[in-house]
């Protein structure tokens, strides 16, 4: 089964997270399928907080893959509406 999550990349006390689609039994930061975009939590300035694909996250949620609860906050906390996003 495919998931949208979040991949935690950066350094320590210094995250970074990939939006990414994956299996669900890869570990976190495992093989991916696709990336469709980023969450930056500690962007200060001008800098992009968020960038999400919504096109690929409506392509993937249409056909049958879970959100995790983190993705659907960070995709609802954006503005970007994905459909099948609570």
């Amino acid at each position: 089964m495919v998931i949208i999550r979040l991949a935690r990349t950066g350094t320590v006390k210094r995250p970074y997270y990939q939006l990414v689609a994956t299996e669900k039994a890869h570990p976190r930061n495992g093989r991916i399928i696709e990336r469709l975009g980023f969450y930056n939590p500690i962007a200060v300035g001008a800098e992009p907080k968020a960038r999400i694909d919504m096109a690929r996250v409506n392509y993937w949620l249409l056909r049958g893959s879970a959100c995790s609860m983190s993705a659907q906050k960070v995709i609802k906390r954006h503005g970007q509406k994905a459909q099948g996003v609570a």
